[in-house]
């Protein structure tokens, strides 16, 4: 299996469980959450969010990424959607990445400095910590 197809197939079966607006509606109402720091709409809306990710990689992709050779584990990072490992090394597909600009205009502790990703950025960054699992075959 290649990158592109293992992406392709990632993608795919995300958007089997929401479609991008879908996708991005829950990305920015739990940010609005934060941002007002709506604890009871934190509560109700992170864990959903992060499970869906967590779980369409862990479940129904389950079978794409044996096909690849990689092995799919819980994330350690709050904001992580699991860990892949493949040929000893280890990488964590996040749905949120380090703030430039440091909190983003809320003062919760849940985001840590972080900004969540969109839907289209998550897909990017995960094909980012996919690319180095699949450099045998493009060298």
């Amino acid at each position: 299996m290649t990158l592109n197809e293992t992406i392709a197939r990632i993608r795919a079966a995300h958007l089997m469980v929401r479609d991008v607006k879908e996708w991005d509606g829950l990305s920015a109402g739990l940010l609005q959450a934060y941002d007002t720091n709506d604890e009871d709409l934190i509560e109700q809306l992170q864990p959903p969010f992060l499970q869906s990710w967590r779980t369409v990689t862990r479940y129904v992709l389950r079978d794409t990424f044996d096909q690849a050779g990689i092995s799919v584990t819980d994330p350690s990072d709050p904001w992580g959607i699991a860990i892949l490992t493949s040929d000893g090394r280890s990488v964590e597909p996040m749905v949120c990445i380090a703030s430039p600009e440091g909190l983003q205009k809320t003062d919760s502790a849940g985001l840590d400095g972080r900004r969540l990703l969109t839907f289209s950025e998550t897909m990017t960054h995960y094909s980012d910590c996919l690319t180095p699992f699949f450099a045998k075959q493009s060298a």
